[in-house]
């Protein structure tokens, strides 16, 4: 089954066939597909202050111009490794509609990759079995050459209703590996 990514056609109703322009982006080895418009910048591994008692998935704060923006662990949510910041790791920040308001996150990246095209056609529901990830985190996985891209829902993930189930994936290890500023 394919997912609909698109725009209503002129006067039909029907959605006319787009592609999704996506920032692709590495957690581990799996590179996932972010919708371009919602991301404002990229960043480098700034400080992070730390939110006593937050759960591992949104343990932190970062500064982005002034601004205090809470920071998501993806691979928390999709249950992976968390290795030490490199010099390819990346903080994006993003601006996405949570209870109908515009709201900025950022999100951890091992690696961001590049702006890319990711044909309607070319994306299909995501499986419901056979996933190491909740099915209802991942609007899609996309095909670009022989490559998968898994197209995450982030306003599920990032809704403070399912911010219950990330507990689920948290270890009990709630230390981050990335640099910590305590707030003083």
């Amino acid at each position: 089954m394919t997912l609909s990514i698109g725009a209503p056609a002129h006067g039909r109703g029907r959605v006319a066939p787009r592609a999704m322009k996506a920032l692709t982006v590495r957690l581990q080895d799996e590179v996932f597909a972010i919708e371009a418009e919602s991301v404002r910048e990229i960043l480098d591994v700034v400080p992070i202050t730390e939110v006593p008692n937050a759960r591992a998935f949104v343990g932190g704060l970062i500064n982005v111009r002034g601004r205090v923006v809470p920071l998501a662990d993806l691979r928390v949510m999709f249950g992976m490794e968390r290795p030490p910041a490199d010099v390819n790791t990346r903080i994006v920040v993003l601006e996405v509609a949570l209870d109908g308001e515009p709201t900025m996150v950022a999100i951890l990246a091992d690696r961001v990759h590049d702006v890319t095209d990711i044909e309607t056609a070319a994306i299909e529901e995501a499986p419901k079995i056979g996933m190491r990830w909740h099915p209802e985190y991942v609007r899609g996985i996309g095909k670009r050459g022989d490559d998968f891209i898994i197209i995450p829902d982030m306003t599920r993930i990032l809704s403070p209703d399912s911010q219950g189930l990330a507990a689920d994936f948290s270890s009990s290890d709630h230390k981050t590996p990335y640099p910590i500023v305590a707030n003083r």
